[in-house]
């Protein structure tokens, strides 16, 4: 039977359409911009004050980055840290939450620290004192290991562990399975959702990574995506940290304008990104549910 609805209910759902319009409004708006710009010409872009709809759309500014030896570079770097230092954290958070399910001596402990980290952190300046003792500056390595893991994903990563009927860790105990094949063929193909979930959160987070490689990097070749962007947007430094594909942009007389360029930079920095998403939304959004129902 149809449930009646009433004046009440269509004004409310009016009014949650209204909402959902301005806000998709709000975050897609500065998409279009960025990319209508980014496809502007330098005569366009300096005559129009809000440009929405370029009348002549060229490729200056992306042909410009793709010049550069730096840009790509740092998108190698990037990719590079991001699918490593996913893989780690994933490996990491996974295997500690595991071991966090099982009866050790002293688990109430091992809690207490993680959650102790959870609301204390280190700070800034003796983390870096740590990674500068161990010998990870300059190191791709100190952008992976301080960051491994989050006491968050942990946190409810252990608790998908522990909704796992614990019929079927008997079950293979009675079979003669130690705990790292209990790990590896119970536990880890029952928590795709999980590691879908996390390991997207961990990439996104590796993916906009900028402060601790400025931190941590001193050699320019080893920057990443975002400190390349972030010369190029708040520095307005393009000429210097592109220098190569400057020079040889420079011999014609259309180099694209900084701003151009930045906008274009801003588009392939977050193109791959946008491109994951897709392939993990249908684990993504069981995933994000973790913990939400209770049976």
């Amino acid at each position: 039977m149809p449930i009646k609805r009433t004046l009440s209910d269509r004004i409310t759902d009016g009014i949650n359409l209204l909402l959902l319009l301005v806000l998709s409004f709000v975050m897609v708006f500065p998409f279009y911009y960025i990319t209508a710009v980014s496809f502007s010409s330098y005569q366009e872009y300096m005559n129009t004050e809000l440009l929405l709809f370029p009348k002549n759309w060229v490729l200056d500014a992306y042909r410009f980055i793709f010049d550069s030896k730096e840009f790509i570079r740092s998108i190698g770097v990037t990719v590079y840290i991001t699918v490593v230092g996913s893989i780690v954290s994933l490996l990491l958070t996974s295997t500690m939450a595991f071991a966090l399910t099982r009866r050790l001596w002293g688990q109430r402990f091992y809690l207490f620290l993680v959650l102790f980290t959870f609301i204390f952190g280190a700070g800034m300046i003796p983390t870096y004192l740590i990674v500068k003792a161990t010998g990870l500056i300059d190191s791709y390595w100190s952008l992976i290991i301080p960051d491994a893991i989050s006491s968050f994903n942990l946190i409810v990563m252990r608790q998908f562990f522990m909704s796992i009927p614990e019929e079927l860790n008997e079950a293979a105990v009675i079979d003669g399975a130690n705990d790292w094949q209990i790990y590896t063929r119970i536990i880890l193909p029952l928590s795709k959702p999980a590691l879908a979930a996390f390991g997207l959160f961990y990439a996104v987070g590796q993916w906009n990574t900028y402060f601790n490689a400025i931190l941590y990097l001193n050699d320019p070749a080893k920057w990443t995506v975002q400190v390349i962007l972030r010369q190029i947007v708040i520095l307005d430094d393009a000429a210097n940290t592109l220098a190569s594909a400057a020079r040889e942009a420079a011999r014609s007389a259309h180099l694209p304008p900084p701003e151009t360029i930045g906008m274009a930079a801003i588009i392939l920095a977050t193109i791959p990104i946008l491109i994951v998403y897709p392939f993990l939304q249908k684990h993504f959004a069981k995933g994000v549910m973790l913990g939400s129902v209770k049976g």
